[in-house]
């Protein structure tokens, strides 16, 4: 009896490896395969990305990491886009996650200025703030669905842009909201 000839080993596609890694990172390292809602879910992980910036307790690096993930999520949804040959696929939410902290960069000021450093991550999360983090969070969805001007026509630009700057353009949206309600003393 002839035993079995094994099957020649197929040499590891690095590129087919590294396109399926920035695939899965621009789609919420899977969030963005929930069967429903995967902006919502997106948004909801932009919280963990808040607290990984809190969490350092650097106001520089807060705001610099911030604004540094903007241009990364930007060719990491190109990236995307490409790969799955669809303009601003459903299932890439990091423009969402990335947008979570600049939703807050008002607040954040406010409070930077009235105590001269950033919250502690326990001290933001805490109950007394969770109507405001509500409220941004409904915010955000609400003008990354309606698309108010110029949030819709952004969309428009190619690549990566038009997947994250739109994203960018309804948290300034959150951010005058907040500080309007906090020049109303609503906040």
């Amino acid at each position: 009896m002839e035993e079995p000839r094994s099957l020649p080993r197929r040499p590891v596609n690095d590129r087919s490896a590294r396109q399926k890694l920035l695939l899965w990172t621009a789609q919420g390292f899977g969030v963005g395969w929930l069967p429903f809602a995967p902006g919502t879910f997106g948004s909801i992980l932009g919280f963990g990305w808040l607290a990984l910036l809190l969490v350092m307790g650097n106001v520089w690096l807060f705001f610099l990491g911030s604004i540094a993930a903007i241009p990364l999520a930007v060719w990491l949804c190109g990236v995307a886009e490409k790969e799955l040959g669809r303009k601003d696929p459903g299932s890439v939410v990091l423009d969402e996650v990335v947008a979570i902290p600049v939703c807050l960069w008002c607040w954040m000021a406010l409070y930077l200025s009235k105590h001269g450093s950033l919250p502690a991550i326990g001290q933001f999360f805490a109950w007394a703030n969770w109507p405001l983090l509500l409220v941004a969070f409904a915010a955000f969805r609400f003008f990354d669905i309606l698309k108010p001007w110029p949030v819709r026509q952004s969309q428009s630009l190619p690549g990566g842009w038009g997947i994250v700057i739109d994203d960018f353009l309804a948290a300034l949206y959150v951010n005058a909201l907040l500080f309007a309600a906090w020049a109303t003393r609503l906040l």
